[in-house]
């Protein structure tokens, strides 16, 4: 265990502690924030909008009693959950136990909820040593050229990653060195094509739902690139580093119009990651996940009706996204509908900070069931009812790095664990195509694709 471990039991830090500073500094914000506002500024909120500032709210702190939490039941993983004294319950939602199949020769566990058919919970899934290559993974490898990040719009990263040469610097092997802004280095000329956005709130975009029958017209609506900001400047490579946001994997997807952009190609996929996601799929036993659902309509799966009998053979994961949140980050309620294979297994694995995840409806009107994700837990989201389901992460739960991320032998695992304290990782990998379906495969003048037996 790391010296700076025992900062995170200390009073001053303890928000849950009404003596200790960071409570009375959330005090204070929440009385000015709300000296003006209307009384009744809640009544228009929909179920999932009320969950969301519920558990967004830092003062005073959210109680999680209505929260799933299944590592509390775990004597495993007694000293984790008393991390950052935040702590749900393991008896707030109806769920089933299933048993993985598992060639480990180890008898884990898997929970599906009868309100939500197709979500399935992997509790520690994923071992403290693949965590660590997991982090070390989406770091080190993913987030740096060729695959995009948020950051790679407005500033010229460094090609071996921005995380490679903030580590470096920390080391001592280098200045921490600036980073220069795109616009200053490639100044847009007057006839580039860009996304610029109106002044004025942000737009939401209500994307159509994605299709092999709609896959030409996706493919052909244009997507420019956004325009990087021309009010940047340099700044150091470590200021950089907590305003990483996202890494895609695959596929790439492009966010002014949320759907992927074929044109450029399916990127790579760690053989590590997709090993890990295709032994999640395949430990389920999908025909007690979906075998007695008799409410799931047939209909819903599409014309060729539910496949996941076949979700062995047929589940290839191809796109995918790094998530990095700092504690004060949200995602708000969305649906994920840009893949063409709609009712296809969506793996999410949790890493770092433990984090309120929300799951709903069909509709932002269907109250959501919450769950306390930690460190090495796997969401799998699959089926048409639950991929089609509004979801959300509305709190990342600060203080709760889990003490097998902390310390070792390797030697530079200080900087990781150092920016771990405020961060959870969320490795969320995808299946855009449906075996079988060939994306070149388009019939030259026509808007029809062919599909190509592999």
């Amino acid at each position: 265990m790391s010296a700076t471990t025992s900062t995170q039991s200390t009073s001053s830090g303890d928000i849950h502690d009404p003596t200790s500073a960071a409570y009375k500094k959330a005090r204070r914000k929440y009385l000015k924030s709300t000296r003006n506002r209307p009384e009744h500024v809640d009544a228009d909120w929909t179920p999932f909008r009320a969950a969301e500032k519920k558990y967004k709210a830092r003062f005073p702190p959210p109680d999680l009693s209505d929260v799933l939490d299944l590592a509390a039941a775990d004597p495993t993983r007694v000293v984790e959950v008393a991390r950052g004294k935040w702590k749900g319950r393991a008896d707030t939602l109806p769920c089933t136990e299933i048993p993985l199949r598992d060639g480990s020769g180890r008898a884990r566990k898997a929970y599906t909820f009868p309100r939500t058919p197709g979500l399935v919970l992997l509790p520690a899934f994923v071992s403290p040593d693949e965590q660590r290559r997991l982090l070390r993974w989406a770091l080190s490898e993913q987030a740096k050229h060729p695959n995009e990040t948020n950051l790679d719009t407005h500033y010229v990263l460094p090609r071996e990653g921005l995380w490679n040469q903030y580590k470096k610097s920390r080391s001592g092997d280098c200045e921490d060195v600036e980073i220069l802004p795109r616009a200053a280095v490639h100044p847009p000329g007057p006839s580039r094509e860009t996304s610029a956005e109106p002044p004025g709130p942000r737009k939401l975009i209500s994307n159509e739902p994605a299709s092999p029958e709609n896959y030409v017209a996706l493919a052909s609506t244009p997507k420019p690139p956004a325009p990087p900001s021309d009010t940047l400047r340099p700044v150091p490579t470590s200021a950089l580093i907590p305003r990483l946001r996202w890494a895609n994997i695959g596929w790439y997807y492009h966010w002014g119009t949320k759907q992927y952009d074929f044109s450029r190609g399916p990127g790579e996929i760690s053989p590590f990651v997709r090993g890990i996601c295709k032994s999640v799929v395949q430990s389920i036993p999908w025909e007690q996940v979906f075998g007695k659902a008799e409410a799931i309509n047939s209909a819903d799966w599409g014309e060729g009706g539910p496949d996941w009998m076949d979700w062995n053979e047929t589940y290839e994961p191809d796109a995918g996204i790094v998530n990095f949140y700092q504690t004060k980050d949200t995602l708000m309620a969305h649906v994920d509908r840009s893949e063409l294979c709609a009712t296809s297994p969506l793996v999410s694995i949790s890493l770092g900070c433990a984090a309120i995840f929300l799951i709903g409806g069909l509709t932002r009107d269907e109250p959501p069931s919450a769950i306390l994700l930690r460190s090495g837990d796997v969401v799998v989201m699959s089926g048409p009812a639950c991929r089609r389901a509004y979801h959300g992460v509305p709190r990342i739960l600060e203080g709760t790095l889990p003490p097998h991320l902390e310390g070792g032998d390797e030697a530079d695992w200080e900087i990781y664990e150092e920016y771990l304290r405020g961060t959870r990782i969320n490795v969320n990998v995808r299946q855009v195509f449906p075996k079988g379906f060939d994306p070149t495969a388009v019939v030259a003048g026509e808007e029809q694709v062919e599909f190509i037996q592999r």
